[in-house]
């Protein structure tokens, strides 16, 4: 068994300013991690829901990037408003917020054709 129902990850990465990719700290990355960490926990998720930072996600087109396992649940453009409806919905209730998901490509399996 796991350690936790569900482990989170926000990215918290930080780049020169002049770099065109922009970075998740820029648009609020550490607000939302503490925003996260601070509700999770004040909801009595110590011990079932683990929030960590996160470098580079490799979605830096998506703003501020959160990731949920063991579901694999991305999230993109997260300001800390978002944050108590992904808690609530997501992290306690089960049903991530759609509006917020990131939808990558699902990639090809093996011998499918195309």
């Amino acid at each position: 068994m796991p350690p936790f129902e569900r482990h989170v990850f926000v990215c918290v990465n930080e780049r020169a300013a002049d770099n065109p990719k922009g970075c998740c700290v820029r648009s609020g990355g550490r607000e939302v991690h503490a925003k996260l960490k601070r509700l999770a926990f004040e909801a009595g998720l110590k011990g079932k829901v683990r929030i960590n930072s996160a470098g580079c996600l490799s979605t830096c087109e998506d703003g501020v990037t959160i990731v949920v396992y063991p579901e694999a649940v991305w999230y993109g453009h997260v300001t800390p408003v978002d944050v108590e409806e992904i808690l609530n919905d997501h992290l306690i209730g089960g049903t991530p917020v759609e509006r917020l998901r990131i939808q990558h490509a699902t990639p090809a399996k093996p011998g499918a054709d195309g």
